[in-house]
């Protein structure tokens, strides 16, 4: 679906910035750490057992004079010319000298390559060297503190101010020398360096280089302490592992970027409409980076710039140009989360969703907030990520995003280039994206992965002698009766007939039904909360579905091999015996189940027609499902075997689902009677 005027610039800004950080922020981070001159000797800082003395360095931290609060600001004066000498020093040192010196001290980072990496920054600190290497930094550093935070504590927080307030980290390290970290980064308060650059606010010239020569020390030095703290504890730090992106396939939305796609590209960014001229850098050189394999880097890079991108497109279309710069400490910053919501923190609507389009919106938010999407940002910036391994498919769907986005918000004499082959290929994946992580796709694959597992169960014939044999336990004929019945009610909304014949269902029509129902499209994009509470009780359903179908192909097959060895005792026979006739009936059991909140899927935005008690009143309803089919789940274990029992649960339980359907209260009957459109579908403009 193509957004309204998706070429027009004109609305974007006539005079952009020349800073994104607000006066107070730009004085913080640029000025008032320079603004006393004076150095110090070597011998102050590092003592003779080439430790780093801490002591020193704390001394630097001010409070105010009536509390123990921190003083950010005379803070950074105090330590700004601390900094400038310790840079100086790393600058005098050869790699060799550093690592000699350094590396031991680093190892407790888990990755202590990536730092002898950054090392080269101190001495070439060009183009966006600087902001890269630190982001890197904040972001290996936050996840080794988790770490020690794990060695006294529980559940580490998940944002870096949290865990720099921890009691934890105090006890480990000291209150002063946490205060010096809360000066540099975790604190909006204070130079707030990891947040302004992996927000895209700072620009590569705004970020001192002597503050990465800083934190690079102090974490060397956090290692000297660490040491000494499992020294005399006697415990030994453990590293959490690292998260692995996973379904590969399903991130590799764009064809391969080739070089002269990559070089068009960077022609792209210089004409960008969107693009500040002080983040130039950060794009070529994540162009650049891409180009030489270094597909952590790129996205590393990448990430903030589209952030700050789209911020440029979200302050216009809005008309809310403050929101383009840093905000105070006393309010938030216009990140992500604000910039792709569906509505501004003013309650109006968010008019940024109707210019990128649903196609867009989707592939943003698959890659940077589903929960099961592959949350690219989030990983990345808190560490969990191991750079050396990271995926070229993900850095090339991002970057391919990205260039589309340049094409569409572009001036007007590059005409010709918006005609390239490959550029209007990728223009073409790009408008036609559709979400692939969002709850209800998610949804729809565990029901169809569910039905061919129940279309593959063993099919073994019973004999006569087995028959007679098998005949004393339960009657499923009230079962097979009741599925028949719900089947009749449910015939209207099905495009084919589906009924039972004999005691079971065709597996193959089954299959062929709930892949044409999956197919249809269903509105992800805002989907409200009703929605989503819905869609969590219909994925538990299929979940357990599946856990059940799973189950009975392993007894199956396990219990089949030793009937044919007659290795079963003769109880364990007569349990065989009863497992083969129930499971009978339990396969068009879970295809009924599976119709069932399959009609419910496609009509799941009816959920809004309902007043807070009926939807309370349905969500009980789809939960007595979801008890039935856990109950299942039980009786059908290896441990269990109550075969005769599912007869009687099942039996109650479709007893239930029968009055529901009769009350009419389902969502595909409330759907046919109103026989309308979901008020969802066209809420946020799109065309």
């Amino acid at each position: 679906m193509q957004p309204k005027n998706q070429n027009r610039t004109e609305m974007l800004l006539a005079e952009p910035p020349s800073t994104c950080l607000s006066s107070t922020v730009y004085y913080m981070v640029c000025e008032a750490g320079f603004e006393r001159k004076s150095s110090y000797a070597l011998s102050s800082i590092i003592c003779s057992t080439g430790e780093i003395n801490w002591e020193f360095i704390t001394e630097h931290v001010q409070y105010g004079e009536q509390d123990p609060t921190l003083d950010y600001i005379k803070s950074v004066r105090s330590l700004g010319p601390l900094c400038e000498s310790i840079h100086l020093h790393l600058k005098s040192l050869t790699m060799e000298q550093f690592e000699n010196q350094f590396v031991v001290w680093l190892q407790w980072t888990n990755c202590p390559e990536i730092f002898l990496e950054m090392f080269d920054t101190v001495r070439n600190p060009h183009d966006a060297a600087v902001a890269l290497s630190l982001m890197k930094l904040t972001s290996s550093l936050e996840r080794a503190l988790g770490d020690v935070f794990l060695l006294i504590g529980k559940d580490c927080p998940f944002l870096l101010r949290d865990l720099l307030a921890s009691q934890e980290l105090f006890s480990i390290f000291g209150q002063p020398v946490m205060d010096v970290l809360k000066v540099f980064i975790g604190c909006p308060d204070g130079l707030n360096l990891r947040n302004i650059l992996w927000h895209g606010f700072v620009s590569a010239k705004e970020i001192p280089v002597k503050y990465f020569s800083m934190l690079l020390f102090l974490t060397a030095g956090l290692g000297q302490l660490l040491n000494n703290y499992c020294l005399q504890t006697h415990s030994a730090l453990v590293h959490r592992p690292y998260v692995s992106f996973t379904h590969l396939k399903e991130l590799h939305i764009f064809p391969d970027l080739n070089k002269e796609l990559l070089s068009l590209a960077e022609e792209l960014v210089t004409k960008s409409s969107i693009v500040l001229k002080t983040m130039l850098p950060f794009w070529i050189t994540a162009i650049t980076s891409f180009q030489q394999a270094r597909y952590a880097d790129c996205v590393i890079l990448l990430l903030p710039q589209l952030e700050g991108a789209l911020r440029v497109l979200f302050t216009a279309v809005n008309k809310c140009p403050s929101r383009l710069m840093t905000a105070e400490s006393s309010s938030l910053y216009t990140t992500f989360d604000e910039i792709l919501a569906k509505q501004l923190n003013n309650e109006e609507m968010n008019q940024l969703p109707g210019v990128l389009g649903e196609s867009g919106m989707e592939f943003l938010w698959d890659f940077l907030n589903h929960q099961e999407g592959p949350r690219v940002r989030d990983h990345l910036s808190h560490g969990e990520i191991n750079l050396n391994h990271f995926p070229r498919e993900i850095a090339n769907s991002m970057l391919s995003f990205s260039i589309t986005l340049h094409c569409r918000f572009s001036q007007d004499d590059l005409a010709s280039i918006k005609e390239h082959e490959f550029l209007k290929l990728l223009m073409t994946c790009a408008n036609n994206y559709c979400t692939r992580f969002h709850p209800i796709i998610q949804l729809k694959k565990q029901i169809l992965n569910c039905i061919k597992s129940i279309t593959s169960w063993p099919d073994f014939p019973m004999e006569p002698e087995e028959q007679e044999v098998s005949g004393s336990g339960r009657d499923t004929a009230p079962c097979i009766l009741m599925i028949s019945d719900i089947l009749s009610q449910l015939q209207p909304y099905l495009s084919v007939n589906v009924t039972l014949l004999g005691d079971s269902l065709n597996n193959l029509l089954t299959e062929k039904l709930l892949t044409e129902l999956c197919s249809k499209h269903i509105h992800t994009l805002f989907s409200p909360r009703i929605v989503l509470e819905t869609i969590v009780v219909l994925r538990q359903i299929s979940t357990h579905c599946h856990h059940v179908s799973c189950q009975v192909i392993s007894v199956c097959e396990t219990r089949y091999k030793q009937w044919i060895n007659k290795s079963l005792r003769s109880r364990q026979r007569l349990t065989f015996l009863r497992m083969k006739r129930s499971i009978k009936f339990l396969s068009p059991v879970l295809q009924l189940v599976l119709i069932l909140i399959t009609l419910e899927l496609g009509n799941i935005h009816m959920i809004c027609r309902k007043n807070t008690f009926e939807c309370q009143k349905y969500l009980k309803f789809l939960r007595l499902i979801l008890q039935y089919i856990e109950n299942l789940v039980t009786y059908t274990s290896p441990e269990k075997n109550k075969w005769d029992e599912t007869i009687v649960l099942t039996h109650k339980s479709l007893i239930k689902i029968r009055t529901f359907l009769g009350r009419e209260l389902m969502l595909v009957q409330l759907a046919e009677t109103k026989n309308i459109v979901s008020p969802h579908q066209n809420s946020i403009g799109l065309t």
